[in-house]
């Protein structure tokens, strides 16, 4: 079986079991547990790692996260959900606003760059389908703002604790955070928060 299509058939059958058992919050151990047994019923095969296509049917919005190791489904949520995709029409009048350039880097088709209409506020959080939130962003910068939040909270974090340091006048601390916040540098990530020397 392709790695591809085995994917699609253990989050599929993961579905299957959150849809059987609509708005009813499920603990991680239940889910995981049935799912594994009922694929190797099923297939003959072992469903390797579960709790990735937990988090991917999470992250795609088709489960609702309630807190950690418990999710949910509800179909009225996901209606809502799609509804919070942006249109054709709308996609181009942000793309047409921010002249067909990413609004972090400034780079577009021109320098044969990929770019991508992107919420403000994520639709996971609540954010609408509207011009006023929406972005066009390269597909770098697009992937960095889905993938290194992460990076992005610790990178303020730093930039505060620089200050701080710096107000305090300890300079082994404000030395650590100025190395940390040069590998952000060093590495591109994060660029569109500066951090003031």
């Amino acid at each position: 079986m392709a790695k591809n299509s085995e994917e699609t058939n253990q989050s599929n059958l993961i579905l299957e079991y959150f849809k059987k058992n609509s708005g009813r919050e499920i603990k991680h151990p239940e889910i995981v547990d049935w799912a594994v047994e009922e694929y190797r019923k099923r297939t003959g095969n072992v469903f390797r790692d579960p709790d990735r296509a937990i988090r991917k049917l999470a992250q795609q919005g088709q489960l609702i996260k309630i807190s950690k190791g418990v999710y949910k489904y509800d179909p009225d949520f996901i209606k809502n959900r799609e509804l919070e995709d942006f249109t054709p029409a709308q996609k181009k009048e942000i793309f047409e606003r921010d002249n067909y350039r990413c609004v972090i880097c400034g780079k577009g088709p021109k320098e044969g760059v990929e770019i991508h209409v992107d919420h403000i506020k994520p639709k996971e959080l609540g954010g609408k389908a509207t011009i006023e939130n929406g972005q066009t962003l390269c597909a770098q910068h697009n992937f960095q703002k889905k993938y290194y939040k992460q990076t992005e909270t610790g990178k303020r974090m730093f930039i505060r604790l620089c200050e701080l340091a710096e107000k305090s006048k300890d300079p082994k601390l404000k030395k650590f955070c100025e190395d940390v916040l040069g590998v952000y540098e060093k590495h591109d990530i994060n660029g569109h928060i500066v951090w003031e020397k």
